[in-house]
């Protein structure tokens, strides 16, 4: 190994504190894959789960549906994304989510403060790293909307980012950060013209993302599988975006369809991902199966074996979390018998 590169571990060795360590340890499964269901959805699953019901009674709807999703897709997961409102403590409180599933919970508000062209991420009222970490979670995720072209509000974007991950290395707590780019101008008028932008913007998002302290990237795939075909193609854009990134990153569904999804993670895993963390694309349809009877089986026979055929391909094709930094498996940092002496804990208000 030259020099330089064993430099480079050993820097990373040093950065990497044994709380994050054993964070992404509890998100990925035994291969060092991540291999995770999200069920954060709030605004979106809302509207269609409670129809016409508000407040309490929509409260309910929405806490019912996620135990439902949590009950028969965690145990197929190396980690699932809950959310602070009707996910995270409720699938706690009602044991169903394993104790050997890792859990990362959202930090953002749902929906974005600014315009549908300016798009500002907002942290949720009331909620911080500091509970996230207290629950038990074992991360912290944030949804990001960016295009990294827009000056001034990309920086802005970027500070909010930022201040979660100092406060994630305060508390000694994985990151992950989801980049979520938008149509703009005539974008949204012309899909083949957002597909071609999305390329580019979504491989600087990842330069520009990495460079700040977080462990591991939600990030988009490179490319509209309907305009871009050619596989060899795909597979140079997924290693363009591996390289931008210095960090271990994964794929997000964002709600396609799970054939199409199935491809993005296969491809992308074989040009350097760590693993998926895929939510709509592997049970979106349960939303609209009124009948419990009906719903539960869908999740428990197709939804399952999608997230099953996931996991086999990531763990085929991906490349371990510890390997994307260079470190093997067993020796993830250094430490001394006197450690804990330099170990500063998080004061408990």
């Amino acid at each position: 190994m030259a020099i330089s590169d064993t430099n480079r571990r050993r820097t990373i060795m040093q950065k990497l504190s044994i709380g994050k360590i054993r964070g992404l340890q509890q998100i990925a499964n035994e291969k060092g894959i991540f291999t995770m269901c999200a069920m954060d959805h709030r605004g979106s699953v809302r509207s269609l789960i409670c129809e016409d019901q508000e407040g309490e009674a929509c409260s309910l709807e929405m806490i019912d549906f996620k135990q439902e999703l949590c009950s028969h897709l965690a145990p197929h997961a190396s980690a699932v994304l809950l959310d602070p409102n009707y996910g995270a403590a409720q699938c706690i409180a009602r044991s169903v989510l394993p104790k050997g599933v890792g859990l990362l919970v959202s930090i953002e508000a749902t929906g974005y403060d600014g315009s549908a062209e300016s798009r500002r991420t907002l942290i949720l009222d009331n909620w911080n790293v500091a509970k996230i970490r207290h629950m038990g979670a074992q991360a912290v995720k944030i949804l990001v909307y960016h295009r990294p072209h827009l000056t001034g509000l990309s920086e802005t974007q970027l500070a909010i980012v930022e201040k979660v991950a100092r406060d994630c290395l305060e508390h000694d707590i994985p990151f992950v950060v989801e980049p979520q780019g938008y149509k703009i101008g005539p974008e949204k008028d012309d899909p083949r013209l957002y597909a071609e932008r999305k390329e580019e913007f979504v491989i600087e998002t990842a330069r520009q993302m990495t460079a700040l302290p977080i462990d591991v990237l939600k990030a988009e795939f490179p490319a509209d599988l309907s305009y871009r075909k050619n596989r060899s193609e795909l597979i140079d854009l997924c290693r363009r975006l591996d390289a931008s990134s210095r960090v271990p990153w994964i794929i997000l569904s964002a709600g396609v369809d799970f054939d199409i999804f199935r491809q993005q993670v296969e491809i992308a895993c074989q040009a350097g991902a760590s693993g998926f963390l895929g939510g709509k694309a592997v049970w979106k349809e349960a939303i609209t199966i009124g009948n419990t009877r009906q719903r539960a089986h869908f999740l428990k026979e197709v939804a399952a074996a999608r997230l099953k055929t996931l996991t086999r391909i990531a763990n085929k094709y991906g490349v371990p979390w510890f390997k994307k930094l260079g470190l093997p498996a067993e020796k993830l940092a250094l430490v001394s018998a006197e450690w804990y002496a330099g170990y500063q804990e998080t004061e408990r208000s």
